[in-house]
């Protein structure tokens, strides 16, 4: 809930610390915010407009794709990492920017008993999504692209998976003994998929872009690869491709006609890259 995370909250338009009364947050210099009654807030500055988010129908077909469980290998990969982050140090609050449906945070959130959790992210459906996905979540509608509206080191842990991200804005909220992991896909990642159905490639150099926009600002530390096969029926792999971005660019028609022409099962490639990094001394 927003009461659990409020005091790691700043005003997007000041920085100031945020209070929260009754339905509305508010600064010192009297800047407010409506708590939406799906239980966000919208801390947009300016116009009060975020960048293009994901659509209604983007974040219904990643929620069900998630509690298919297809991606649980992913979701396990992200628990293990905030369980090590809680060996080096405290785990007391866990930041996913981008965080959809939050359904990364609350596993995470699931593997630090008694954090809470910060979902961001730009699209309004995935913040009321994200509102009611653990009970230690504040949901907050903000773009990923400017200021975060966080205050500075109150974040022990911070996601990103496949998901924009701004390294100083991280390394401004992380703790010093914080960590930030990334999922990123590799070229492999659904490969089956992407000559059939026309997906957007994986650029080959991802890795590389990477780490040179890391660089000065982060240190990595932990890197590996998921990789497994998933076995998906026709249903399973409409939501997959409607839930990213090449939603974008397929119409609903096109993509109903392109999966039924497909096997009744597909075998599909999970190859994601998991990096784990460390604020720069």
């Amino acid at each position: 809930m927003l009461s659990d995370v409020v005091d790691r909250l700043a005003c997007p338009h000041c920085g100031s610390a945020l209070e929260l009364e009754g339905s509305e947050l508010g600064c010192e210099r009297g800047h407010g915010f409506d708590v939406a009654r799906q239980g966000y807030v919208s801390l947009l500055p300016g116009s009060g407009q975020a960048a293009s988010g994901d659509s209604a129908e983007m974040v219904a077909a990643r929620q069900l794709f998630l509690d298919a469980g297809h991606y649980d290998a992913l979701v396990g990969a992200v628990a293990a990492e905030v369980v090590r982050t809680r060996e080096r140090g405290p785990v007391e609050c866990v930041l996913d920017v981008g965080a959809g449906t939050g359904h990364y945070l609350a596993a995470g959130l699931d593997a630090a008993p008694g954090a809470v959790g910060i979902a961001v992210d730009a699209s309004k459906p995935a913040a009321r999504r994200a509102a009611g996905a653990h009970p230690r979540i504040g949901s907050v509608l903000a773009d990923v692209w400017q200021q975060l509206p966080v205050r500075e080191g109150s974040v022990d842990v911070a996601l990103t998976v496949f998901a924009p991200r701004g390294p100083s804005e991280l390394r401004r909220v992380l703790t010093p003994h914080g960590a930030l992991v990334v999922l990123t896909p590799t070229p492999r990642h659904l490969g089956e998929l992407v000559d059939t159905l026309g997906l957007l490639r994986v650029d080959e150099r991802k890795p590389e872009r990477l780490a040179d926009a890391m660089a000065g600002t982060f240190v990595r530390g932990r890197h590996g690869v998921v990789e497994q096969t998933m076995q998906l029926r026709h249903a399973d792999v409409a939501a997959l491709v409607g839930m990213g971005p090449s939603a974008w660019h397929l119409s609903t028609a096109a993509r109903a006609d392109q999966v039924a022409a497909l096997p009744e099962v597909v075998a599909v490639t999970i190859s994601v890259q998991v990096s784990v990094y460390h604020p720069a001394p």
